[in-house]
């Protein structure tokens, strides 16, 4: 059964605590992007990550800032959800015992998250799986996640950010100067 129980959100120096200085963040979410953005290596200012040209530093700001003003989610694997369901009407996956097999998940929620308009249910996940971690006892930073829950939320931020490139809202372009075509 489902927690429906309503939990508070963490403060904004709690989320931004969260994701500064990590060690892990730039090496497990945004080197897998390299392809797009070689720049993949993180540096903490003091409040943010420094914004450097055909880096994602400036896009991952802003997804850290919507963590913090978002509503948090009741059930984060509820989002997840309605993306893998977008995507079972495509692959041979389904939902057995609470887990979707067939293929990757992370794969599932990447592909399924082209028909994510504005990837809110990632956005979601992302909240939730974040005020998630910081509700456990010694999860209060990124780099201190179970692995398990570390490569997932890596992963969606991965992916978060892959489709904002795609879809041609990354702050990459404007720090490039490039018009979208």
């Amino acid at each position: 059964m489902r927690n429906t129980k309503k939990k508070s959100r963490h403060s904004p120096e709690a989320v931004r605590a969260f994701f500064s200085r990590s060690d892990l963040l730039d090496r497990i979410a945004l080197r897998p992007l390299s392809h797009i953005a070689s720049n993949w290596e993180l540096r903490w200012d003091g409040a943010q990550y420094e914004h450097e040209p055909n880096s994602f530093a400036e896009d991952l700001n802003i997804l850290i800032e919507t963590v913090i003003s978002s509503p948090r989610p009741i059930n984060y694997h509820d989002y997840e959800d309605i993306i893998a369901k977008m995507q079972a009407e495509h692959w041979p996956i389904q939902k057995i015992q609470g887990r979707w097999i067939g293929a990757d998940y992370r794969g599932i929620l990447e592909q399924g998250a082209f028909r994510d308009v504005g990837q809110q249910n990632l956005i979601n996940a992302l909240v939730g799986r974040v005020h998630a971690a910081l509700d456990q006892k010694n999860q209060d930073h990124f780099d201190k996640l179970e692995e398990g829950h570390l490569v997932m939320l890596a992963g969606i931020i991965s992916i978060i950010l892959y489709h904002i490139e795609c879809n041609g809202e990354s702050h990459l372009y404007q720090e490039l100067g490039e018009e979208i075509i």
